[in-house]
């Protein structure tokens, strides 16, 4: 990884009602749509300061602090799905990322912030507000098809971070396992008993990910 990593924009935003998508639809409550921080903000062990989840059955916690997305792939998205003012913060991220993607970046990747360390814990995995937000119904599909999904960082010391600092790779315990790999095995593109097992006993991947791969080997 020659290029510099580091985070571009720092997104944040509480859950709120939005107006219905569609003259038939009820509101909706999301904490999708996210706003750039200027500044330092404190990022703690669950999430970062001014930040939330409206269903905290699948999002937030200690093992999805910090949802991450690869700046590189806006240009891409803009031409794909003729949005040519999409901006940072567009899949909901809270950082968007600079200088890794996802066959670059591993489960268990240890980075640290300044003062901050976090790890890589999972691939994010594209809910229905992915869709509603930008009535696109294919868009969760198309990210993962393409390998387009970000991951999720937990935070193993807390601090400040802003927008504009570099992150700096710190240890890489399991090489074998980059973003996309685990994509492949999550989503059925690997089969194999023996990958869904592999990726099960990975310690540093999220318990969430594990658990589900480990009902799926039965």
């Amino acid at each position: 990884m020659s290029e510099e990593i580091r985070i571009v924009s720092i997104q944040v935003g509480r859950p709120r009602e939005h107006p219905p998508l569609e003259p038939d639809q009820a509101p909706w409550r999301t904490g999708f749509v996210k706003e750039p921080v200027p500044g330092p903000v404190w990022l703690s062990r669950t999430n970062l300061a001014g930040d939330g989840q409206a269903d905290r059955r699948v999002h937030g916690g200690p093992d999805k602090a910090v949802n991450s997305y690869p700046a590189g792939h806006y240009p891409g998205w803009r031409a794909e799905l003729a949005l040519p003012n999409l901006t940072w913060g567009a899949f909901a991220e809270n950082f968007t990322i600079e200088g890794l993607d996802e066959s670059l970046a591993c489960v268990g990747d240890v980075y640290s912030i300044g003062e901050v360390v976090v790890q890589i814990s999972q691939p994010r995995q594209p809910c229905r507000n992915v869709a509603r937000r930008w009535r696109l119904p294919e868009l969760p599909a198309r990210m993962i098809e393409t390998d387009r999904t970000g991951w999720y960082l937990r935070v193993l010391a807390e601090g400040y971070v802003e927008a504009g600092a570099a992150l700096r790779l710190a240890e890489r315990p399991h090489p074998e396992w980059k973003i996309g790999r685990a994509n492949d095995v999550m989503y059925g593109r690997d089969r194999y008993p023996e990958s869904i097992a592999a990726l099960a006993a990975c310690p540093d991947l999220s318990d969430a990910w594990r658990e589900a791969l480990r009902r799926r080997l039965g």
